[in-house]
């Protein structure tokens, strides 16, 4: 290991994205629900101001994103050889992205203010500031060597296929 830390850390950020993601993804559902059903009439009113139609799409798609690339984490910490850890890195890159796009709309909403925001507008608000940075946290966690140095397992798994003449494709290609 690069810094003799193994798994545990990368898990620690993951077992909080997940976390994180899941109530950001329900929150945001939530004030979508909230704000689609007054449009039409059924419900209370809208919560928000003019940037929350924008913003809540936004913190429901990082968040699912995000969820997404903390299953490919966890599958990245099973596996742990560097195949996983391309699908895992690329996942949480694209969170990572929508999360920073997500992250620089919550901030033009608290920007904007407005006396409709609630409380649960709020949470979700500072959830999509908080995920960017756990994010950002456990890309940084992949790149910086928290994986086997020696790819021992793959090469194994490669000698142990040739010599019974079973292939499975490319690693790129078994890894999509």
């Amino acid at each position: 290991m690069a810094f003799g830390m193994g798994r545990t850390l990368p898990a620690l950020v993951l077992l909080i994205n997940f976390f994180l993601h899941l109530i950001s993804a329900c929150l945001a559902g939530w004030a979508l629900n909230r704000n689609l059903g007054a449009t039409i009439g059924i419900g209370a009113g809208p919560i928000g101001n003019v940037v929350t139609p924008t913003f809540l799409p936004l913190a429901l798609i990082a968040s699912m994103v995000g969820l997404a690339s903390v299953f490919a984490g966890v599958n990245h910490l099973r596996v742990f050889r560097s195949d996983s850890l391309s699908s895992a890195a690329s996942t949480s890159l694209i969170a990572w992205f929508l999360s920073l796009l997500a992250m620089g709309v919550a901030c033009k909403e608290i920007h904007t203010g407005g006396s409709n925001r609630q409380k649960r507008l709020k949470t979700l608000e500072a959830f999509t500031i908080i995920l960017a940075f756990f994010e950002v946290l456990y890309l940084l966690l992949l790149q910086a060597g928290f994986f086997r140095t020696s790819d021992d397992g793959y090469d194994q798994s490669r000698a142990a296929n040739a010599k019974t003449g079973i292939t499975y494709g490319t690693p790129a290609a078994a890894a999509v």
